[in-house]
């Protein structure tokens, strides 16, 4: 190949660092509130508990039985709320990467 087709591609580093320091903040922004959201949401509607409730009626039809801890179904929506929180993280990289391109020629 010739120079002309094979362009280096060089990192910018102050794209690199500005989108990682967003990332840093509203992660911590966003994995708070889903750990407390998980907490006030279980506190107000219960909703884990129902979800723990039935996995472990689920389970134990087919022979499979474990305790279930009083926090469980607060932990039990901290963990969802926390797979949305990477989700959102995974996307606002992926449109930060647009805005600040990592590479340039």
């Amino acid at each position: 190949m010739d120079q002309t087709v094979q362009q280096r591609r060089r990192i910018v580093w102050v794209h690199v660092l500005t989108v990682l320091s967003a990332a840093i903040l509203i992660g911590a922004e966003v994995f708070g509130a889903a750990f407390a959201g998980g907490w006030a949401f279980e506190n107000l509607t219960g909703l884990g508990h129902i979800l723990v409730g039935a996995a472990h009626f689920t389970l134990s039809l087919v022979g499979f039985d474990f305790q279930v801890s009083d926090q469980a179904g607060v932990r039990t929506l901290q963990g969802i709320f926390f797979l949305v929180g990477v989700a959102v993280m995974a996307q606002f990289i992926r449109a930060a990467r647009r805005i600040e391109p990592f590479t340039s020629e």
